[in-house]
């Protein structure tokens, strides 16, 4: 396949996966932001509230909106592969009907805003199948093989609840009782209570963003958890939607030589060696710090321009000071 054909391919994929992310939050949202997910039920209509812990909220967004996700591969002309093993990449391998050699990677990346506008992702493995692209070591397909590869990012607000599961409330709803005569009053030391209607359970979480974008795009050149191999997401909100990640500056190229080194390559600061694990020192290593300089240069630059916006903004909702009315011509 040509390079023609391939760019072809990826603009096709991200624009009909935009256009599919920007649909969802109607999706999985009540008409006030709340997850319409409100819990469990069981066939005698108890609902059992879920943790708003993120490992369980993940999860039940993940099956909540998958078949959304079937019927969009299918009305694109893909079809989805999923992950044999629970720790393999990508979650979801979308494979054209008519050419098998055509393969996107997508991850599904839930999380929760820290605060108005930061969350973050941690982005695959930058070890094993990255680093040896033409192996099947915990991949569903040689790393090599994807033409591009993508997230579909899902930030939310958490609803600040006890994360004990011991805090789950039970509930019956009128509206789905009419198979019974008398409500459960306890079940087992729980009290049950009942509620006019679905819509009155408290979500445990609301107000969504979705958006896709390739994962060289979001990435920073910092580690996403701990001491494992993953690499880190920027954390801006606006620039994970827009896909303003550190190397898009660059290019995936970059990013690629930073990951595949990052931790193993070591240069010479101060005298030391030390390993390299930023992209400023990987960029001196390179003998490019002219680029850093212009990354540099650019993130000063948007800097000054968000804080000209939020100063207008301000100014905006400062009521205008009305002028003093003189009497008879004179002031007092």
């Amino acid at each position: 396949m040509n390079l023609t054909d391939k760019n072809k391919y990826k603009s096709d994929f991200k624009k009909e996966l935009d256009k599919f992310s920007d649909k969802l939050e109607k999706y999985v949202s009540t008409d006030d932001g709340d997850w319409t997910v409100k819990g469990f039920i069981d066939v005698y209509k108890n609902i059992y509230t879920i943790s708003s812990d993120t490992k369980i909220v993940s999860k039940i967004l993940e099956i909540h909106i998958f078949p959304q996700i079937l019927q969009f591969a299918d009305s694109i002309g893909y079809k989805i592969m999923l992950a044999e093993k629970q720790n393999w990449y990508p979650d979801l391998t979308f494979v054209h009907k008519q050419n098998d050699e055509v393969k996107f990677a997508l991850d599904l990346k839930t999380t929760f805003r820290r605060n108005h506008n930061t969350a973050g992702f941690t982005l695959g493995s930058h070890g094993g199948y990255f680093k040896e692209r033409e192996k099947e070591k915990n991949i569903q397909f040689p790393y090599s093989q994807y033409l591009g590869h993508y997230c579909l990012g899902i930030i939310y607000t958490r609803i600040d609840f006890a994360d004990d599961i011991a805090e789950t409330e039970i509930f019956q709803v009128k509206e789905l009782q009419e198979e019974y005569n008398t409500p459960n009053k306890k079940i087992g030391e729980r009290d049950v209570t009942t509620v006019q209607n679905l819509k009155s359970i408290t979500s445990v979480i609301k107000d969504f963003d979705f958006f896709a974008a390739e994962k060289w795009k979001i990435a920073s050149d910092k580690q996403g958890s701990g001491n494992t191999a993953n690499i880190g997401s920027i954390v801006d909100i606006d620039d994970l939607r827009n896909g303003n990640g550190i190397f898009s500056k660059l290019g995936e190229e970059w990013f690629d030589e930073y990951w595949i080194n990052y931790g193993s390559a070591t240069m010479v600061k101060d005298g030391k060696p030390i390993k390299i694990t930023t992209l400023k020192d990987f960029l001196e290593f390179k003998g490019r710090t002219d680029l850093w300089e212009n990354i540099v240069d650019k993130t000063k630059k948007k800097k000054e321009s968000t804080k000209k916006i939020a100063v207008k903004k301000l100014a905006k909702k400062k009521p205008a000071k009305k002028s003093a009315k003189k009497k008879g011509g004179k002031g007092k």
